[in-house]
């Protein structure tokens, strides 16, 4: 069993990356439709634990989301040291021995705010104009296929054969 974090054996072995080793069984231009063909395999039984999903011709693909001003820096500098500024403020707060008071948490507050507005102001003056724009990056694959080992590997094609034959939404 692996974690579902570290892609790591549950239990705290450790193993080096492999790559995968098995038999195509199916083909998908997208991971939702391989999952779907996994999922059809283990409601029909498949021993899954011998299936691996393979993403192949991997790319890097950023979104631009948007422009990156002045405005945005520190508004986002802002909203970041507002949440650490009363996280910080909460606990100064609940450990008093004087008891709760509002006092401190609204110091941690305005403090977090300043202080990440200037860390993000010196951040993005150090960029000089060579990256003003926001994006998210993501990892996607050209196709995603589905590798079984060997032994069950006619057992799954057929399967999933019989799965490509039914009308999307009737696998069950």
């Amino acid at each position: 069993m692996t974690s579902p974090f570290s892609g790591r054996p549950a239990g705290g072995a450790q193993s080096l990356p492999t790559p995968p080793s098995g038999w195509p069984i199916g083909s998908y231009a997208t991971y939702e439709e391989a999952q779907r063909a996994v999922d059809y395999l283990a409601d029909e039984s498949f021993p899954v634990q011998e299936v691996t999903i393979v993403g192949v011709d991997l790319m890097l693909v950023e979104r631009v989301t948007g422009r990156l001003t002045w405005g945005r820096v520190l508004a986002t500098g802002a909203a970041s040291g507002a949440w650490f500024g009363l996280f910080v403020g909460i606990l100064l707060s609940l450990f008093n021995s004087t008891g709760f008071q509002v006092g401190p948490i609204l110091v941690a507050l305005a403090t977090g705010v300043i202080f990440f507005m200037i860390f993000n102001a010196f951040g993005y003056a150090a960029t000089r104009g060579r990256r003003d724009f926001v994006s998210a990056s993501q990892l996607v694959a050209g196709r995603y296929d589905v590798l079984c080992q060997p032994r069950n590997a006619e057992k799954g094609r057929d399967a999933l054969a019989k799965l490509a034959m039914k009308a999307p939404g009737q696998e069950t």
